[in-house]
């Protein structure tokens, strides 16, 4: 289908060469679904087509029965892509992110904003550079995979032996990409945000100051001097609007072209503002790299540990994303609340997140501990790792894993519940062993894939022989002079993990128990 509007003849106004515009990377990175169902080969038209039908319906809200009703899946997946899209959402005040767990479905999600959350089901993924010594890499995967001969080559065993940043796509590089999705698509995006007016041709669609603002989903701006949380006041098109009367819809078309104006300059500015992007930073040794991003609306990053511990808390922390990325033979503590958090191509290690309010992706690691207290996790491509869960819904397994454990949460320290009760996350629902499994192909990665296996089920996580639960004690001293109410783990333990974890307290003497 070709794009109903084409950028305005009108006048558009300028963009500022302070403001700059940006793609929210959450709904990139947390909010894409591996469900073939989701993904249209033309989604203008499909998606038109459902905002119609549910619109008929008089649907303003869309709840799992009515979703699953629309785009023919179950109840289960429905249910996900409700959840899903509350971790991503924009605006910390819709109902959908602010209700309970077992309220989701009495509220259901903004039919505009689900609307733009399965239009971006059609990404395509920034895919990682090759390493170019193939031998050198070669046969370190010890499994067949769909993905041998491509995605081997981000394994745990070769990161090891190449530098991770020279072959990962840098945050420059994945914002340009996201820029570019958005400037080939935001016709089409702007179409479904679209009221049809009397009148014919392209004049006749346009856009509301609140149809306007559901673009916070997918985009932001920042300027000095503001936050840039409202995009009708970071747009000259509705800024000057008049506080006491509704604003004027402005014709999609002028929008477009000034989107598109912004986007140009973003994407010029993007790709100036990183030049070693190509050969990543210098490796010097095999020494921590920890990077604090000077901008709060990009990620923490804790990089390349090896062989040594290391904490973060709170006070150390200025972001509320964190990525751990290429981490190895290492004990890692992240004692702080945080939004969203990404653990990407680890080995050998344990992992600890104290409270994650958003979502969490656990990719390509092995033979990792992994300690989560979140609401939602995501795991894929992960091989002989356990996971030990305090989660409020289902985690998701997803892609080609091997040999995954799941148990339940098994730690605490000071001010886990302060940290849990930030961020949203309650003790009393634990649903770590209710795993929900989907396609061993992710069908956002720009890859061929083999012939018969995009419908594959991803390999399920077992649980936990209870006889090997025992309680992780994270040392005081970790914590400083930091101290909270916590004494104990906040989440129920099932009656033989309990049986387990006594037996093994009660195997160690005072002095053994004080030393750990």
């Amino acid at each position: 289908m070709t794009d109903p509007i084409g950028p305005s003849t009108s006048a558009i106004p300028n963009p500022s060469p302070t403001t700059l515009l940006h793609p929210r990377r959450e709904p990139f990175e947390h909010g894409l679904l591996p469900m073939q169902k989701l993904i249209f080969t033309d989604p203008l038209q499909a998606l038109t087509s459902l905002k119609q039908k549910l619109v008929s319906s008089s649907i303003q809200r869309v709840d799992s029965a009515a979703l699953a009703d629309a785009l023919q899946i179950s109840l289960d997946h429905a249910r996900l892509v409700l959840d899903t899209l509350a971790s991503v959402l924009h605006s910390e005040s819709d109902p959908l992110v602010t209700s309970r767990f077992d309220d989701v479905d009495s509220v259901g999600a903004d039919l505009l904003d689900l609307i733009l959350f399965l239009y971006i089901q059609s990404y395509k993924r920034l895919l990682p550079r090759l390493h170019k010594d193939a031998a050198a890499v070669a046969d370190v995967w010890p499994s067949t995979s769909a993905f041998d001969g491509y995605l081997s080559a981000l394994s745990p065993l070769q990161l090891v032996r190449c530098n991770t940043r020279r072959f990962l796509p840098s945050q420059v590089d994945e914002e340009a990409h996201q820029l570019s999705y958005l400037q080939k698509h935001l016709a089409n995006i702007l179409s479904l945000l679209s009221e049809s007016m009397e009148g014919e041709g392209e004049e006749s669609l346009v856009i509301s100051m609140e149809g306007f603002e559901h673009l916070g989903f997918l985009i932001q701006f920042e300027d000095k001097g503001s936050d840039g949380d409202f995009l009708s006041q970071a747009a000259p098109i509705f800024a000057n609007s008049d506080p006491d009367m509704p604003a004027v819809p402005v014709p999609a078309s002028q929008v477009l072209g000034w989107l598109l104006q912004n986007i140009a300059s973003s994407l010029e500015h993007v790709t100036e503002k990183n030049p070693a992007k190509e050969n990543g930073p210098p490796s010097g040794s095999d020494q921590d790299v920890v990077k604090a991003s000077p901008s709060v609306r990009s990620p923490c990053f804790i990089e390349g540990v090896s062989k040594s511990s290391y904490v973060k808390q709170a006070s150390d922390l200025k972001n509320s994303s964190l990525k751990v990325i290429n981490c190895h033979d290492s004990v890692i503590y992240i004692l702080a609340p945080l939004r969203y958090a990404t653990i990407y191509g680890c080995s050998d290690a344990t992992i600890v997140l104290g409270a994650v309010g958003k979502a969490v992706r656990v990719e390509h690691c092995e033979r990792v501990h992994v300690i989560i207290a979140a609401k939602r996790v995501c795991i894929a491509n992960c091989r002989e790792c356990v996971f030990f869960l305090g989660v409020n819904h289902r985690p998701l397994i997803v892609g080609d894993n091997h040999k995954l454990q799941v148990a339940p949460y098994n730690t605490y320290y000071s001010r886990l519940e302060e940290h849990m009760t930030e961020v949203g996350i309650e003790a009393t629902i634990n649903r770590w062993d209710d795993t929900l499994e989907l396609g061993m192909i992710d069908p956002h990665n720009s890859l061929s894939h083999p012939a018969g296996v995009s419908d594959a089920q991803a390999e399920s996580a077992t649980r936990l022989d209870p006889d090997h639960f025992t309680k992780f004690l994270i040392p005081n001293w970790l914590e400083g002079e930091s101290t909270g109410s916590t004494k104990d783990n906040p989440f129920p333990l099932t009656d033989p993990c309990l049986t387990s974890q006594q037996k093994n307290v009660n195997a160690l003497s005072p002095t053994d128990e004080e030393e750990v």
